[in-house]
């Protein structure tokens, strides 16, 4: 069954993506982000080439001819499937086909249209039997 975490109260969930993004990359893990909106998508895409700071995450859309040698992809299609193990949404519903991956993450910001979508989604996965684990990123940042 997919594990599923919750990484809520982010001061900026691009941010938290890209920062998740690399963890994949030096576990070894392949990535897709699901970003359903095309402005997300874009901005993620342009986050991952300067972050971190010294380097970037490589990374492609999913349906590039280099997405198969890839280990972060993009993806606004609910169709696309990789081989990928970990599965980021970025979108305010639940990621079509989320349980393919071994595991799925989700950002939530502060911001209220957001945690309203995020805890829909958290029912959700609730309701269906599946175990979350729960990150505070606002104790991470205040120091707690």
């Amino acid at each position: 069954m997919t594990s599923i975490d919750f990484y809520f109260n982010a001061e900026d969930r691009l941010q938290v993506a890209c920062r998740l993004a690399g963890k994949a990359l030096a576990q070894r893990k392949r990535m897709l982000i699901y970003a359903p909106e095309a402005e997300i998508a874009s901005r993620v895409d342009r986050m991952l080439w300067t972050w971190p700071a010294i380097g970037f995450v490589p990374h492609c859309a999913a349906h590039d001819p280099l997405a198969a040698d890839t280990p972060v992809l993009i993806a606004s299609d609910p169709q696309t499937s990789p081989d990928c193990e970990v599965l980021l949404n970025l979108g305010a519903e639940c990621p079509p086909h989320f349980e393919r991956f071994e595991r799925l993450l989700e950002v939530v910001s502060g911001e209220e249209s957001e945690r309203q979508a995020g805890r829909s989604r958290y029912r959700f996965y609730l309701e269906r039997g599946y175990e979350i684990a729960n990150h505070d990123l606002g104790k991470e940042q205040t120091g707690e």
